[in-house]
């Protein structure tokens, strides 16, 4: 590539000449082609708010959606444990008034007969 080449290409980069005094000057841009980069990209800025506006909307539904499970959760969770806590509770209370205890998940190992007079005795 050229020494030639390389100025278009930075003159077309930043924009700027160097004349033969070694002075740079800002190359001047028609009037018509800056009115059609502001008609671009007018539509353009307008497009891209409304698409941020769609995506923080639906971000803070999916957000709201999730607190609202994650509450639900919570609710749950605390209704069985207040259910659990006043069943012990009256479980507790009959227990005393009857002076017995009643295991539900108990297993029987082994039958067996105890006669308590044939302990006394040997």
């Amino acid at each position: 590539m050229s020494d030639e080449e390389r100025k278009i290409i930075i003159s077309r980069v930043s924009e700027y000449r160097q004349d033969e005094s070694g002075e740079f000057h800002r190359v001047p841009v028609s009037p018509l082609n800056r009115w059609l980069t502001y008609a671009i990209l007018i539509p353009v800025v307008i497009l891209m708010a409304i698409l941020g506006i769609f995506f923080f909307a639906a971000f803070l539904a999916l957000l709201a959606v999730a607190v609202v499970v994650v509450g639900i959760r919570f609710w749950w969770l605390r209704r069985k444990y207040e259910n659990a806590m006043q069943q012990s509770g009256e479980a507790n209370r009959q227990s005393e008034a009857d002076h017995t205890v009643i295991i539900e998940d108990a297993q029987i190992i082994e039958e067996t007969d105890v006669h308590r007079t044939e302990q006394k005795k040997h």
